[in-house]
């Protein structure tokens, strides 16, 4: 493979001065290669390096090896843009030119992500527009009928039929990932946590690997356990909800009404760990804040054991009831081959046949001995993607089950030593809605100089603008929930 980058493990670390530095050319060759190799694209992003000067920083994930790749570039004002030959960078290019004011060049649609006050603005002027006979404008957004965060959707359509969905968010840019540069401090671990705060155990958990990585220490096993039975229960709490919700949109009411208790029932398993529903509080760099007893156990085990079973019932309605099938079948197809070329993470690619999934590609943590089973579709529609978050309802309860059954002896958290100086460091973990992704660099003191996030919200809102090409308008309710997709993750 014709690559000059350099590779670390997860969770990994590696000294600033050993990551290779090439032409941009060089970059667009090793991307070229990787990709070719069956790599895939972590993130593309721009960092300021010990003299305040932008650099690309390009992170692989090599899935066959569980490693990841990186490499660095000096890219001057303008470079010729990766997107026309690798889509799924087409975001990272556009915020990489808002953030430094570098110029990808050629770049298709170079506008900002995020609300800048200026004409240019996501929900301002600047939309692709579609001409011709018959074809109009619909404008939904950013301020919406329910409590929901602001996003833009403009579509362009020929009667009912959506010829192009132009997705703009950013409206509330928080600004977190320049919070965190300085830290880690008292503040840090309360962003990661709220970085979208329904995947607070997700993100959590990658920072916390970062931190790790950076002290050289590693999770207690019996913390590492805690931590992915938090985890996999935040799967199961939002993938029930998401399936209530999906089953909403088409008027199934059975479905929607038994899965938004049952959402609540295992939301409650997490408070009962560590006394709150979304996890808050638990996870800690060295790792977890909150044991869990042999009598706890128990009571989860048999709490878990009594949600599993309503939530199959109420779910598997849903494939009992043709009405609803006909509904999602055929509806917001992915295929695989645009699945790939964009980039999707999470049920949404696995849906379209990709099987991306952290867990096994790049364990860490108790993921290294055990691990719920992968879950694939190939249709790409809504039922795909309903189907996967189905299955993998019962892979998660499954893998609770086997580690509360036989939880490790010993501590659950270690201290911290201080991080390690100039260097970078990369935790991941699968979120319920896929791969996320923290990148830490390190000053001369051993402080975050630069800190990046991917959520996965962030690869895969495309996707659902190419889910309702050739769609109903009316489609898009049930195809954007069969994504259900996060704001604030987008944009931080």
């Amino acid at each position: 493979m014709n690559t000059v980058s350099a590779p670390l493990q997860h969770p990994g670390v590696i000294a600033i001065a050993d990551i290779p530095v090439v032409s941009v050319e060089k970059m667009r060759e090793t991307l070229a290669s990787e990709t070719e190799a069956g790599n895939r694209i972590g993130g593309l992003f721009g960092i300021l390096d010990e003299k305040e000067k932008p650099r690309l920083l390009l992170v692989m994930m090599a899935d066959r090896t569980g490693s990841f790749h990186v490499i660095l570039s000096d890219p001057g004002e303008a470079y010729p843009a990766f997107t026309p030959d690798f889509p799924q960078l087409h975001l990272f290019e556009r915020q990489l030119h808002e953030d430094f004011g570098i110029v990808p060049g050629g770049h298709p649609w170079l506008k900002p992500v995020r609300y800048t006050g200026s004409a240019d603005r996501p929900g301002g002027g600047n939309f692709y527009t579609v001409q011709g006979e018959e074809v109009h404008q619909v404008a939904v957004g950013p301020v919406h009928a329910g409590i929901i965060e602001p996003g833009h959707f403009r579509f362009n359509c020929r009667g009912e039929e959506v010829l192009h969905l132009e997705i703009a968010l950013g409206y509330q840019h928080r600004g977190i990932q320049g919070a965190l540069v300085g830290g880690p401090d008292k503040r840090t671990i309360h962003y990661m946590e709220t970085a979208a705060g329904d995947t607070t155990i997700g993100h959590s958990t990658a920072y916390a690997g970062v931190c790790e990585a950076l002290a050289g220490i590693e999770t207690p096993a019996r913390g590492a356990e805690i931590r992915a039975v938090a985890l996999e229960l935040e799967r199961m709490a939002n993938h029930t909800g998401d399936l209530g919700a999906l089953a909403g949109d088409v008027g199934y009411l059975p479905t929607s009404s038994f899965c938004g208790r049952l959402r609540g029932d295992v939301l409650n398993l997490t408070a009962l760990i560590c006394g709150n529903r979304f996890g808050r509080g638990l996870i800690l760099p060295g790792g977890v804040a909150w044991n869990i007893e042999e009598s706890r156990a128990d009571t989860l085990k048999t709490r878990l054991k009594t949600a599993g079973r309503e939530i199959a019932d109420a779910v598997g309605l849903i494939w009992r009831t043709p009405s609803v099938l006909a509904r999602f079948e055929g509806c917001g197809p992915v295929p695989r081959e645009t699945a790939e070329d964009l980039g999707l993470v999470g049920p949404a690619a696995r849906a379209s046949g990709l099987s991306g999934d952290t867990r096994h590609s790049h364990p860490a943590g108790a993921y290294k001995k055990d691990r719920p089973a992968l879950v694939t579709a190939e249709a790409g529609d809504v039922a795909a993607r309903a189907s996967v978050r189905r299955d993998e309802l019962v892979h998660s309860e499954e893998f609770i089950l086997r580690l509360l059954e036989n939880l490790s002896a010993g501590e659950i958290l270690r201290p911290v030593s201080p991080l390690k100086r100039n260097c970078l460091a990369i935790g991941a973990a699968e979120g319920w809605r896929g791969e996320i992704l923290h990148v830490a660099l390190t000053d001369n003191a051993g402080r975050f100089s630069n800190y990046r996030i991917v959520d996965p919200s962030f690869k895969n809102w495309t996707g659902l603008a190419m889910a309702l090409r050739k769609q109903e308008i009316s489609d898009f309710p049930l195809c954007n929930k069969s994504f259900n997709l996060s704001y604030c993750g987008h944009d931080l």
